[in-house]
């Protein structure tokens, strides 16, 4: 039963940084996401040890293991619109290829060069 508190806790802070993001959204009327921002607000109460990582490791860990059951619901949104990608499959696979492309030599550069920093710095 101590183990369900606990991770009703974890998920309920989460939900928690979740909804104030939103708050923070309507309230100011950003065009960025209210779960970016809750996101952000996590991150920085993470990295300033506000709010220790066992608070939210046990919730994260039990999302992150269930996460498939999350996107189902957005799958299934999807086939109700297969007639605007009717007709355009070569053309998404082309982009979602190239795009996937991009992210990877994006990725590897940045990587390339904070691990070239890193040495520097090291000298």
């Amino acid at each position: 039963m101590k183990k369900i508190m606990i991770l009703f806790f974890h998920i309920a802070l989460l939900s928690l940084f979740y909804s104030v993001g939103v708050f923070i959204q309507h309230l100011l009327e950003l065009a960025i996401p209210g779960s970016i921002i809750g996101m952000l607000l996590l991150f920085l109460a993470l990295s300033t040890k506000i709010i220790p990582v066992r608070y939210i490791e046990e919730g994260s860990t039990f999302i992150l293991r269930h996460m498939p059951l999350l996107f189902l619901p957005v799958t299934v949104g999807i086939l109700q619109f297969l007639n605007v990608f009717s007709g355009r499959g070569i053309l998404l696979i082309f982009i979602t290829l190239i795009s996937t492309v991009i992210v990877m030599v994006v990725t590897g550069f940045l990587g390339q060069k904070l691990v070239n920093r890193k040495e520097i710095n090291k000298k």
